[in-house]
């Protein structure tokens, strides 16, 4: 796609215009009021009565949002779990939600203990077999939940087959599309069909881990209207700094975005040349399964990296401990580059049994590679590897991963999309690269994963199994029940 100028110019102006103040300010003001004067009772002559229902910087970062996802009606709300509990309120008793398997712990959990006491019924299906997704629709589901890329595995989803599908069978069911991994910047799924943009705004958009935001976006009158109903009812509304810092977040984030996407084609492939890597799956690289429909349906690829070790928990936990430029941290999306390891942190309340059929296992470690020196990235990817996992003396030069091109990636496709279904994620042997000894990579396999089969999962308390990987920054006093 070629539109990142005009991307970048909604970014910055859409919905701050200077005329919109008295004052002609260049920079939103940021309205702390929470109650507006009236002129006569009832009557409102700013449009704003009470912040709950309507402040001025909210409503300008709400305009800012639905221009640059192309929506009609964006809502921001006070975080990310809040936003996908607000769409759950569109819901009934003894509706149906219809979600893929891979997808944000939290999610998971939301559909799983909060969606059951209100009577709404989940299942979840195979990220890899979303070309039957239809068939596990039942006569009452009412909504539809996918990710693409998937948390944490990066699978691939078709968006436009699921909508063609899923309309098919139901025209009016709402299909939601969790676009967190990816911004609008390198993806807009409501071009590709869906009733429902989501994301944390707490990621990519804001991308300096300081505020806690979601945000809904759709072209849909009859949704916008509900979805804000919800907002104003419920409450579950940010603040105006923060919205004002998101505001000024969306300013960079065509700079930032170009920068995460550089940086992490890098590591993907210093990664994939690495003895004591086991897979790499990074949808920018062209040993993923679901590459090609990737190329189709963004406009480029993110700073989301996801490997697996050569060895046992402990080694992800050496890794994790030896790290000194990235931080052993959950979250995602920010300037600095954060690791984790998802089956105890960000998917720990997910149940054990689907996280083994997922693959969300001890080896798994997830990248957000932020927007540091690439150089400094490598080599301390290479030095904590090497205190994790020991022998393979011959491994990847960090100089040859450092060049220009070795952050080019394959051209983004402008073939228009097709019901083509994402691959499985059965690990892939990736092409050999040279090394800095003339040793190539020896080749790598891994146990395949089976996915699970759609059925409704059996309930499981948010708990750690094992302790939290100790961190090299000072204890905080962090939750058993995980937020990344």
């Amino acid at each position: 796609m070629s539109d990142h100028g005009k991307f970048a110019t909604s970014a910055i102006h859409a919905g701050q215009e200077p005329e919109k103040w008295k004052s002609w300010a260049v920079c939103p003001p940021i309205s702390l009021a929470t109650t507006f004067k009236q002129p006569d009772p009832g009557v409102t002559k700013s449009g704003f009565e009470y912040s709950r229902g309507g402040n001025p910087t909210r409503n300008s970062l709400e305009e800012a949002f639905a221009a640059i996802c192309h929506g009609k009606k964006a809502l921001v709300w006070a975080s990310g779990l809040a936003g996908t509990n607000a769409v759950l309120q569109l819901l009934r008793p003894n509706d149906h939600v219809l979600a893929i398997d891979d997808l944000y712990g939290g999610t998971n959990r939301l559909l799983r203990r909060l969606g059951e006491p209100m009577g709404i019924q989940a299942d979840f299906v195979p990220t890899a077999n979303v070309d039957k997704f239809a068939d596990s629709m039942k006569p009452n589901t009412k909504l539809v939940w996918i990710e693409s890329p998937t948390n944490p595995l990066l699978q691939i989803t078709d968006i436009r087959a699921v909508v063609k599908q899923v309309k098919a069978k139901n025209k009016d069911c709402i299909i939601v599309v969790d676009n967190t991994f990816m911004s609008a910047y390198f993806q807009r799924p409501l071009d590709l069909g869906a009733d429902i943009e989501f994301a944390s705004v707490t990621k990519y958009y804001n991308g300096h881990s300081d505020v806690l935001m979601g945000v809904t976006i759709t072209n849909n009158a009859d949704l916008a209207e509900r979805l804000q109903f919800i907002q104003f009812a419920a409450g579950a509304v940010p603040g105006p700094f923060d919205c004002y810092l998101v505001n000024r977040g969306l300013k960079t984030l065509h700079v930032r975005m170009a920068a995460h996407a550089k940086n992490a084609i890098r590591v993907a492939r210093y990664l994939e040349a690495h003895p004591k890597v086991r897979q790499v799956i990074y949808p920018g690289l062209e040993s993923h399964p679901g590459h090609e429909i990737a190329k189709r349906q963004c406009h480029g690829f993110s700073g989301m990296v996801t490997f697996r070790i050569r060895g046992d928990i402990e080694a992800s936990r050496t890794f994790l401990k030896s790290i000194k430029v990235f931080t052993l941290a959950e979250s995602l999306g920010a300037v600095e580059s954060l690791a984790e390891l998802p089956c105890i942190m960000t998917h720990a309340s997910v149940p054990a049994e689907q996280r083994a059929q997922l693959g969300i296992t001890d080896d798994l470690i997830r990248l957000s590679v932020g927007i540091e020196d690439i150089e400094d990235l490598i080599t301390d990817l290479q030095q904590a590897l090497n205190a994790a996992v020991p022998g393979y003396e011959a491994t990847p030069a960090v100089g040859e991963f450092i060049t220009e091109d070795a952050a080019k990636t394959s051209a983004v496709s402008k073939q228009p999309a097709t019901t083509a279904a994402p691959g499985n994620m059965t690990p892939r042997t990736p092409k050999v690269n040279s090394v800095s000894s003339g040793v190539a990579t020896p080749t790598r396999s891994a146990a395949g994963y089976n996915a699970p089969t759609t059925s409704r999962l059996a309930e499981s308390p948010a708990r750690y199994e094992g302790s939290r990987p100790p961190s090299r920054h000072p204890p905080g006093g962090q939750s058993t029940i995980t937020f990344g």
